[in-house]
């Protein structure tokens, strides 16, 4: 198993797991993004997001998060998890862990004060693998969005 750093060549598998979250939480149709997209909006003159993959023993990858600096005015500089995606045939195979390991190895060696993610409360299996890692499930606060 490796953890990784993407590249360029990488988004089509990248794209691809996204999309397997997405028919996982019963919203493919929501994925308006494409790997040409991706690609322009992680490796073009300004990046919006970087993302680590992990590769099992012969080189595919399997699994991915996605992510981005943002700022908090309360914590200072943070890092948000938009996406942690194992394949479904790797899940409870030490990827996910890995994946946040090294999520958080980043986080530390930018000075990151918190690493924040939403997740679905029907998503038994994430929510689980959340309390495991020690993460800070806080129901008090609510999702907004306003669609463009």
């Amino acid at each position: 198993m490796k953890i990784r750093f993407a590249k360029p060549e990488d988004m089509n598998a990248v794209w691809n797991l996204i999309y397997e979250l997405a028919v996982y939480e019963k919203a493919p149709e929501e994925v308006i993004t494409t790997p040409e997209t991706m690609l322009k909006d992680g490796f073009g003159e300004n990046p919006l997001f970087q993302c680590i993959v992990a590769e099992d023993e012969s080189e595919q990858i399997v699994g991915t998060a996605v992510f981005y600096f943002a700022y908090s005015t309360w914590k200072g500089k943070i890092i948000y998890l938009d996406d942690l995606v194992v394949t479904e045939s790797c899940r409870r195979g030490g990827f996910g862990q890995l994946l946040i390991d090294k999520l958080l190895e980043i986080a530390k060696s930018e000075n990151v004060r918190q690493v924040r993610w939403h997740v679905l409360d029907w998503n038994e299996p994430a929510i689980r693998f959340y309390n495991k890692i020690g993460a800070d499930l806080d129901s008090e606060w609510i999702k907004c969005k306003i669609h463009l």
